[in-house]
């Protein structure tokens, strides 16, 4: 069984070549976690996982190790077609309990709606844990409201990669990631 992690942090990147893996490779070294050996979660923040500076996260990491992230991908090869990565955290007032993360991959999005929607849906998935009443139709800004006032969520935060397809065919991904560490940040 693994331990849970300590700290996670947000990172996004974005690449492109002609080969769609390189382009993917690419968008991870923009996002400084090509080194890893990365596993992807699902949307469990853990208990009194602390929120780290992308700068801190990266340089706890060794190269090879075996990272757990929560990531969100989207690629085309289609000049012009925008495209977004994004990853939403939402975190408990009461730290012993855990938070929610969402990630989303989308065509046509531009970065803002991409990081309000998937800050809207940790924070809807943490709400519904902690039983705090919602109309699931309203607004996000009228929802954020509720969950300022029920003093049951702490924040929310979200990161997110977006881009146009570039010319010629080539490749264009981009990443968004939600990252863990085990051991202490630097």
């Amino acid at each position: 069984m693994f331990p849970l992690p300590k700290h996670v942090f947000l990172t996004r990147g974005v690449g492109t070549h002609r080969h769609q893996l390189s382009a993917f490779e690419y968008a991870l070294r923009d996002a400084d976690i090509e080194q890893q050996n990365l596993v992807s979660v699902s949307s469990i923040l853990p208990p009194r996982c602390e929120l780290i500076s992308r700068t801190v996260g990266t340089a706890a990491l060794g190269p090879g190790e075996i990272t757990f992230c929560v990531m969100a991908r989207a690629e085309t090869n289609e000049a012009g077609r925008r495209i977004a990565a994004g990853v939403g955290l939402a975190r408990p007032k009461d730290v012993a309990h855990y938070g929610y993360i969402s990630e989303h991959h989308a065509f046509g999005m531009f970065e803002a709606e991409t990081g309000e929607y998937v800050e809207d849906l940790a924070a809807t998935m943490l709400a519904s844990t902690l039983g705090i009443e919602f109309d699931p139709e309203a607004a996000w800004d009228e929802r954020k409201r509720v969950y300022e006032m029920s003093n049951l969520i702490v924040d929310t935060h979200s990161i997110v990669a977006a881009a146009e397809g570039a010319p010629r065919g080539d490749w264009t991904c981009v990443v968004a990631a939600a990252v863990f560490l085990f051991t202490p940040a630097v």
